[in-house]
């Protein structure tokens, strides 16, 4: 039986999706190579924004699970289309400037 599995939106996870997850706090570089593979930025407001691809259901609830692990509230999980990612990293990556 090969059956596919989808996004919440209805989207086959036939390619990874791109997330992201908010949390409050900020982590120190060792706890931050937990989520290697994600674009990372710590907000001055001690909020902490995850970005980037998940491969599938089981990926994301690993990045759920590790950052329950740390103690720190979870604040949203958002699936985003990988051009709104693209726009709001290139509007981070000018304010960085």
């Amino acid at each position: 039986m090969n059956r596919q599995v989808e996004t919440p939106g209805g989207l086959p996870w036939s390619q990874p999706q791109v997330y992201e997850i908010r949390f409050k706090g900020h982590l120190n570089r060792r706890r931050a190579q937990m989520f290697e593979g994600l674009e990372m930025v710590q907000g001055p407001d001690g909020e902490t924004v995850l970005t980037g691809p998940v491969i599938d259901q089981a990926a994301l609830h690993g990045i759920l699970s590790r950052i329950r692990d740390l103690g720190v509230p979870l604040l949203s999980v958002k699936r985003v289309e990988q051009d709104e990612a693209k726009t709001e990293r290139g509007v981070r990556d000018a304010a960085d400037d």
